[in-house]
């Protein structure tokens, strides 16, 4: 394969990163492990564990930097379960020093499991972390822990989320991957849920990234019926969007009854693509720069780290990295092709 063509070997200068659709890429997801403490039925780590090195944690952080010195404004830690990380806590603290190019902090969150937040929660916010989401498949706990194979992870979790609201980590989020025939049974409980916990509670259509389980149309449980479902119990309306490219289509409860932070979210990739107004880039585990989820290439930001090259001819090869980064998806359509790693490989 021939090497990509790079920008001119002048000294890059700060600046929005931009693609070549147009689009201000200004939000990072960075995996900082592939490893997890959940065997869930659904997931191949479950069954094989981890399969990609995570790098040493000054490394994260000098890549970080770079991203942020070109315009990225949000940075999410993610894994595999980032909570399993050691020298987590110093990492977030290194990152809540940072400022993005207008002077601000940076909108500094992380996605995990939930299963070992309750110890953690206030270190966490200690440290610096703005905002945490839960990845949480059921509400009910025999469901759960059916999900998980592992006994107590649903008392756990909920421990977890509780301790994140009192350490003012909130609006605390709860996503949820639907699945027919898996887990959709739990739509109208999430709703109640999402008032009783006073949390925003995310329902995402399932995708085609699992290396285990067939994909098909018939799986996804999509935005409409979600909606249909709720509003059958409970009055909802919908809200405006924090910005152009938040993924989330966003309801409030519209009986007056809901708390503060009550709140329901629907990602629809599926049936309501919202590539257009994408504005991510992620990293892997590994230091892999994936332009997208369903991307079949990867670009080795890490190994050119590795060979001795400079933060300039770093950020060089992360802004022509990001031109490159894919109009939009192709899920349902013939010309689809699952993407070279599962979501679990990837970073939530």
């Amino acid at each position: 394969m021939a090497a990509p063509t790079l920008i001119p070997a002048a000294e890059p200068q700060a600046g929005i990163l931009t693609d070549s659709h147009g689009r201000s890429i200004h939000d990072l997801r960075v995996s900082i492990t592939d490893r997890c403490n959940y065997k869930c039925i659904y997931c191949r780590t479950g069954n094989s564990g981890a399969q990609f090195p995570e790098l040493g944690i000054e490394e994260y952080l000098r890549l970080i930097r770079l991203f942020v010195s070109l315009g990225i404004t949000k940075v999410r830690l993610t894994g595999g379960e980032p909570l399993l990380r050691r020298g987590l806590l110093d990492l977030i603290r290194e990152l809540s020093a940072l400022r993005t190019l207008s002077g601000d902090k940076l909108d500094l969150a992380l996605t995990t499991n939930g299963h070992l937040l309750e110890d953690l929660a206030q270190p966490l916010k200690d440290s610096g972390l703005s905002r945490i989401t839960v990845s949480m498949d059921a509400v009910e706990e025999a469901v759960f822990e059916r999900i998980t194979r592992v006994p107590g992870s649903y008392n756990s979790v909920l421990r977890g989320i509780r301790a994140a609201k009192q350490a003012g980590l909130g609006p605390v989020k709860i996503n949820c991957v639907l699945l027919r025939g898996f887990n959709d049974s739990q739509v109208e409980a999430f709703a109640h849920f999402a008032r009783s916990e006073n949390v925003i509670v995310r329902f995402i259509e399932f995708m085609p990234l699992e290396e285990d389980r067939l994909w098909s149309p018939a799986i996804v449980v999509g935005l409409d019926e979600i909606l249909d479902r709720i509003r059958r119990i409970l009055p909802i309306v919908e809200l405006p969007r924090h910005d152009a490219s938040e993924t989330a289509r966003r309801y409030g409860f519209a009986d007056g009854s809901s708390t503060a932070q009550a709140e329901i979210g629907i990602i629809a990739p599926v049936t309501n693509a919202f590539c257009g107004a994408c504005s991510r880039i992620r990293l892997t585990s590994d230091g892999k720069i994936r332009t997208c989820l369903f991307s079949q290439a990867e670009h080795d930001l890490y190994g050119r780290m590795q060979t001795g090259a400079t933060d300039a001819e770093l950020m060089r090869y992360i802004a022509n990295t990001v031109q490159r980064k894919e109009g939009r998806h192709h899920i349902g359509e013939p010309e689809f092709l699952k993407p070279s790693r599962s979501m679990v490989h990837i970073g939530g």
